[in-house]
């Protein structure tokens, strides 16, 4: 039997039992309060900004999720040895298991979040709906999937136990049921310990709307506003912004309701601290209870902008027992959140790993409040950051509030298009391209938002054919501009210098595509010739910046920086070269001058598309399998990865096993050709065979879920 603890008391030291930017967030609110603070990290993130951002860090050892921040003894353990009387779960990981929070309390602490009783109450989504129901909260009906009928159709698949999208799943053909369900099942289990899901009817063209609550332990409860955060993907929120512009169409009786709904939810369970209530409505403004979140939201910023409050601060307020104000805070103005990931969403929102070499966004405020009109930033990112395979791909919030929501939009676009961003390939574009895209800018976005605009004008890179072209220039002449600084002979000599007419230097660089950037120039008598582009001029040349002008005179300053292997070095023969231009950045690489043929692939070779492990394979060597079939499945940034077969044939090779760990390019398998009698069987790649045979994967990555953070 447990025993129930009272709550409030003085907190001097608060361990975050969680990572990366909400730590640092809770951190930063802490420090202002005159409260000590305490982080844990795992292997991975020895390193991490918000290690250093606290008064002391204790490890956790292990590199995954489930060795470390999902150890609820080990995490007490560390506030005991630290000193904390207090622990914040931040969102993810345990912030809503109840039988860690009731643990927290067993110990002694302060559990800065709600009673167990209510996360328990909440914390089942089958549950919760009947006692939503029971309270006159409206809600959509629960299909057991051993009872579902074509009736049914489509229907969403749901976890249980939590949120963030993992388990989620969409079903329109009753043949794929079964499959949906077991899948949805295994990522129930690893994210949260419990396989058990659920189906409700699916709403084509919804728009989730949530409810930000606070109560104290007095029973009073506020409504801070609403959000919308209806532009997602694969479940996974991309744009929150309040107030929700599906609400203020609609009109003040629909908020009004809503805030209604949300104080009778949480009056239902006894709930105390900072929770949202989420719901999915229509058009006309009717709506129906989703699940109430018992912890802080990823998206919390745009109310604390819009309020002017700190959520944070109240959690805090409230785990000590203070009283909440008599009237609740109004909102002003209109803010939006952008989540940065390190993602492809024109290769299937595939994510990124690697090192981050520079990270700057201008902002006005940093996890804080904003007194004029500006940006806001919550990062825990920074240059030198590892982007690791073991945990979710968000870079940082980026946030921004003005007095109207068009302007908030063009000062959040601007601030994104001019970030320095130097590591794996980003969601930059696309999050750019919604905040300008006339939609958008309506105000006319539903959940099918991605689907109904396309991604291929979404995800559309900012630099078209143009500035492609500039930014090689710009690399191949800083090249060459490093190349003379760091010569011991003759520096100041311009590169390829001859004191007659010579033949025109040539780079060559390759995007992310692998398609190539070929540059030609010469110095001439008058400065620098580039014939492929004559309505360019050179106008100086650095190693780090390149000014160009076209014919009108409009003049260019392009930033140049370069990287080799993970580490900033100068030199012109770095690999990795990132040119920023206004508005626009280009990422290149210097093509290598020979292939080592030991880097060519078997023809059919299916390639790990991202680090991670394998959890699951169906094939065996010898079987025959079609184009499409799901062959492996792979876990990377807690989500599931299925490699399907690219064609029609037989399994020739099969190179791993479940538990393998992979990294990027790895072999899992091959697929060659049904071999008659008088085949001598799969080609055989020796040193002499290096021509432009196909050396890539054409695997189908389906991503199933992502981050900490919450969706319907």
């Amino acid at each position: 039997m447990t025993v129930q603890h009272d709550m409030t008391g003085t907190i001097s030291r608060v361990l975050v039992a969680n990572r990366g930017e909400i730590a640092c967030r809770v951190f930063t609110t802490c420090r202002a309060m005159g409260i000590g603070t305490v982080a844990v990290y795992s292997d991975p993130d020895a390193g991490s900004p918000h290690v250093r951002a606290a008064d002391v860090a204790v490890r956790l050892p292990g590199s995954t999720s489930a060795q470390t921040y999902l150890q609820g003894e080990q995490i007490i353990a560390a506030a005991r040895t630290a000193g904390a009387d207090a622990i914040h779960p931040g969102y993810g990981f345990l912030s809503e298991n109840a039988d860690f929070a009731q643990a927290v309390l067993d110990a002694g602490l302060i559990w800065i979040g709600p009673p167990p009783a209510a996360i328990s109450a909440m914390g089942s989504k089958v549950n919760a709906k009947k006692l939503m129901a029971d309270a006159g909260v409206p809600v959509l009906g629960d299909i057991d999937p051993a009872a579902v009928a074509d009736s049914d159709l489509p229907l969403l698949i749901k976890a249980s136990a939590g949120g963030g999208g993992r388990g989620m799943r969409i079903v329109r053909d009753l043949a794929d049921l079964t499959e949906q369900v077991e899948g949805a099942r295994r990522e129930a289990q690893s994210a949260f310990g419990d396989p058990t899901v659920f189906c409700e009817p699916y709403v084509e063209r919804g728009h989730h709307i949530e409810v930000q609550v606070l109560a104290d332990t007095h029973g009073a409860v506020w409504a801070v506003g609403e959000r919308e955060c209806s532009i997602q993907r694969r479940h996974q929120k991309v744009v929150e912004e309040a107030p929700a512009p599906l609400v203020e169409r609609v009109g003040e009786a629909m908020r009004e309701k809503l805030y209604a709904a949300a104080r009778t939810a949480v009056e239902a369970i006894g709930y105390t601290g900072a929770g949202t209530v989420e719901f999915l409505a229509d058009e006309s403004g009717r709506f129906y209870f989703l699940e109430t979140n018992t912890r802080l939201q990823v998206e919390h910023p745009v109310t604390e902008l819009t309020t002017g409050t700190d959520l944070v601060e109240w959690q805090l307020r409230i785990a000590m027992g203070d009283h909440l104000d008599v009237q609740a805070p109004r909102a002003t103005g209109a803010a939006i959140e952008v989540r940065l990931y390190a993602e492809d969403p024109a290769a299937g929102w595939q994510p990124q790993s690697g090192r981050v070499h520079a990270f700057d966004i201008r902002a006005a405020s940093t996890f804080g409040p904003l007194l004029r009109p500006g940006v806001r930033v919550d990062s825990s990112i920074a240059g030198g950051s590892e982007i690791s395979t073991f945990y979710d791909p968000m870079l940082a919030k980026v946030i921004a509030w003005a007095p109207t929501r068009g302007r908030a939009a063009a000062m959040l676009a601007g601030a994104l298009a001019d970030a320095t961003i130097h590591g794996p390939i980003t969601n930059r574009d696309l999050l750019v391209n919604i905040l300008r895209d006339a939609t958008f800018l309506s105000g006319l976005t539903d959940t099918a938002y991605l689907d109904t605009v396309g991604l291929d004008t979404l995800a559309a890179p900012s630099a078209g054919a143009d500035e492609v072209a500039m930014a090689g220039i710009a690399a191949a002449l800083a090249d060459a501009s490093a190349n003379r600084a760091g010569a011991r002979v003759q520096a100041s000599l311009p590169s390829g210098w001859r004191n007659m007419a010579s033949g025109y230097q040539t780079k060559t660089y390759l995007r992310a595509d692998d398609t190539e950037v070929r540059v030609r120039y010469r110095h001439g008598r008058n400065g620098i010739e580039l014939p492929d582009t004559p309505g360019l001029s050179v106008l100086t040349a650095t190693p780090e910046a390149v000014v160009l002008a076209d014919r009108t005179g409009l003049r260019r300053e392009l930033r140049v920086a370069r990287y080799r292997d993970g580490a900033d070095r100068t030199g012109a023969d770095q690999d990795e070269v990132f040119v920023d231009g206004p508005g626009w950045s280009v990422h290149l690489r210097r093509a290598p001058r020979f292939i080592d043929p030991t880097a060519v692939q078997r023809p059919g070779s299916l390639l790990a598309p991202m680090p991670g492990a394998v959890i699951r394979v169906a094939v065996a060597e010898g079987d025959r399998v079609t184009a499409g079939q799901p062959l492996i499945w792979l876990e990377a940034m807690k989500m599931e990865h299925t490699v399907s077969a690219p064609a029609d044939g037989v399994v020739t090779t099969l190179a791993v096993e479940p538990g393998r760990q992979l990294a990027v390019g790895d072999v899992l398998a091959v697929i060659g050709e049904e071999t008659g009698p008088d085949d001598t069987g799969p080609e055989d790649i020796s040193p002499d065979n290096t021509g432009p045979e196909d050396t890539s994967t054409d695997t189908t990555v389906t991503p199933i879920e992502s981050t900490e953070g919450n969706t319907p």
